[in-house]
C-alpha cells in the first residue's frame, strides 16, 4: 500500500499542534532522557517506540478509566489508548526533527462484526524514501508488534475478507472524528462506548462503537 501524505508539505508532519504538543517540557524532557542513549535518529525511533509501547499501559488492557489525548497528558499520566499512545509517539518523534504522522486501520472481529478505528503512526527517517507504519498500542497475549522500517510488525494486520482496511491517508494531526471521541469521553468505559467504526470527513456524522467489546482493540 502506497502511504498519502494528507498535506504535501512535510514540514506539517514537524509541527506542534493542539494533540501533538512537542513543545511541552514534559514532551521535551522524555525526548532528551531517550537522546541521551539513543543519539541517532534510527536508534531513537526504536527507543521511543518501545518506551511507548511498554512504559504506557494500554488503559483498555489494564483497566484504567483515565481519557488522554493530548501527547504531554499521555506521558504524565502515563496512560491511554491506540489513539493517544500514538500522538505521545509522533510527538516524541517531531522533538528530534523526525517526521511522524498519524494513519488508521479499520478493524473488526472475527466475525467480520463490530467494527472499530485503530491508530497507528508513521515516520520518515532520515535517508529513507518512504514512510513506515508503526503501532504503539502495546503487545499482549496474541500481539507482538514491533519497530520495522521493511516488513510491517503490527498488532493487527487488516483482513480485507472481513471487510477490514488500512487506510493509506497520513494526518498532520488526529483525524477529527478521533480527536472529537477522545474530548466528548467522561471517562474511558464512556470512551469504549463510543470509539468510531469508520473515517469521515470533517463536519460529517460518525458511527460509533456500542457494545464496548472488540477484542481487536485501538
Amino acid at each position: 500500500m502506497e502511504l498519502i501524505q494528507q498535506d504535501p508539505d512535510v514540514d506539517a508532519y514537524l509541527a506542534a499542534g493542539e494533540a501533538i504538543d512537542h513543545d511541552h517540557p514534559r514532551v521535551r524532557e522524555v525526548s532528551d532522557r531517550l537522546a541521551g542513549d539513543h543519539p541517532d535518529a534510527y536508534s531513537y525511533a526504536e527507543a521511543a517506540f518501545a518506551f511507548v509501547r511498554d512504559a504506557i499501559p494500554h488503559s483498555m488492557d489494564f483497566g484504567d478509566l483515565r481519557v488522554t489525548w493530548r501527547a504531554s497528558d499521555v506521558l504524565e499520566q502515563g496512560t491511554g489508548i491506540c489513539y493517544a499512545k500514538s500522538v505521545a509517539y509522533a510527538a516524541l518523534l517531531r522533538a528530534r526533527g523526525i517526521p511522524a504522522a498519524l494513519c488508521y486501520q479499520r478493524l473488526t472481529e472475527d466475525d467480520g462484526s463490530d467494527p472499530v478505528v485503530h491508530g497507528l503512526v508513521a515516520v520518515l527517517l532520515p535517508g529513507e524514501s518512504a514512510w513506515a507504519r508503526q503501532d504503539v498500542r502495546g503487545n499482549k497475549p496474541g500481539v507482538d508488534a514491533r519497530f520495522s522500517l521493511g516488513e510491517e510488525r503490527l498488532a493487527f494486520p487488516v483482513r480485507p475478507e472481513l471487510g477490514e482496511v488500512d487506510h493509506p491517508e497520513l494526518y498532520a494531526e488526529p483525524h477529527p472524528v478521533v480527536l472529537d471521541v477522545l474530548k466528548a469521553a467522561r471517562d474511558r468505559p464512556h470512551l469504549d462506548r463510543t470509539l468510531p467504526t469508520e473515517l469521515r470527513a470533517p463536519g460529517a456524522s460518525s458511527d460509533v462503537r456500542r457494545n464496548g467489546s472488540v477484542s481487536r482493540r485501538p
